[in-house]
Formats: structure tokens, sequence, C-alpha cells
């Protein structure tokens, strides 16, 4: 008897969220995702938007390329995979609900985590002798 989780974005769901127009969705985005779009009203990615909604329409089987990092992902792009590309690879995200109002390079790491091993060539003469564990 366990019920599906249904997903809300501020108490609105995924089918409510992709029908609203883009002034009302505004208002729910937050602070720095509603700037960065309303600066951008011509919508400097048109593009990259239009391939997503080709894609989610089922046009473009492969998953889309792209480098555009600061593309804030909106509802109507939910379903979608996409490759980012992270200045090395690129990296597939798939487009989730709980996504909606980030960017897409966030899911994308331009870093790796360093992992030092034990001390070798370059370490000091002290440290050279450490016993192994």
């Amino acid at each position: 008897m366990a019920s599906k989780r249904v997903f809300k974005y501020r108490g609105f769901t995924i089918e409510e969220l992709q029908e609203m127009s883009m002034d009302e969705l505004l208002q729910l985005l937050p602070a720095r995702a509603r700037r960065s779009l309303l600066r951008e009203r011509p919508y400097s990615h048109q593009k990259l938007h239009e391939k997503i909604l080709k894609a989610k329409e089922g046009k473009i089987k492969k998953p889309i390329k792209t480098h555009c990092r600061d593309f804030i992902i909106l509802p109507d792009m939910v379903g979608v995979t996409l490759l980012v590309y992270n200045g090395k690879d690129w990296n597939p995200v798939e487009i989730t609900p709980e996504k909606i109002g980030h960017y897409l390079g966030e899911y994308s790491m331009t870093c790796k985590i360093v992992k030092h091993s034990g001390p070798g060539v370059g370490a000091t003469r002290g440290s050279k002798f450490v016993p192994l564990k």
C-alpha cells in the first residue's frame, strides 16, 4: 500500500508548471535564476531550447551536446538527456523535476576530487620512509 510520491515544486505539480506562462514561472524560481532569465528576455539560448523541445517530441533520438553550462533548467525540459561539456568530457545529465531552477553546469563537475597516494618521488627525505600500514 505504498503510495507513489508526487513531485511538487513550491506547491505545484510538474503538469501545472509546464502549463504556466514564463512570467508566472519566473515568480516561482529563485532570485538568481529569475534575474538571469529576465536579463536574457530575447533568450540567448533559444536554439538549444528549440532542440530540447524537438527531442522531447521524439524528433531527435540522440542526447543533445551543449557547452551552455549557464542554461537554467525549465519544467518543459523534464525527461530529456543532455551531454554537458566540462572542459574535457561530455557528461550525461538526465533532466528530472528535482533539477528545475538549477543550472546545467551544476551537474557536470569541472574538477576531479584530488586523491593522494603514499609518499614517493618528490617527497621530502623524512617522509620517504613512512611505514606502510
